[in-house]
């Protein structure tokens, strides 16, 4: 099973496809996603590569960490598990129930 890591300070104008190749130095990269605005879908800076495995994960932490991919010092770290979203809907300008 794969290990997700997180990256972030992207630039803006990265592709996945580069963002891809650039983790293919150190190992398998199973997928790629670049969080976008819903609106506007610039890119918000930060995504997901997920690796074939743990130690291709940790390959990538240790080499990648803080290096310049096109004119920025990218963090990669292994992924945090997402937080359980509210199911009411409301996000975070809800005042409560109606």
């Amino acid at each position: 099973m794969g290990k997700k890591l997180f990256v972030g300070n992207l630039s803006f104008n990265l592709s996945e496809e580069s963002l891809e190749q650039f983790f293919s130095e150190v190992g398998k990269v199973e997928s790629v996603k670049i969080v976008k605005d819903q609106r506007s879908g610039r890119s918000k800076g930060f995504g997901f590569v997920e690796m074939s495995s743990e130690e291709e994960a940790a390959n990538a932490i240790s080499d990648l960490n803080n290096r310049n991919l096109e004119g920025r010092n990218i963090s990669v770290a292994e992924a945090k598990p997402q937080a359980p979203r509210d199911d009411r809907g409301g996000g975070r300008f809800d005042r409560g129930p109606r």
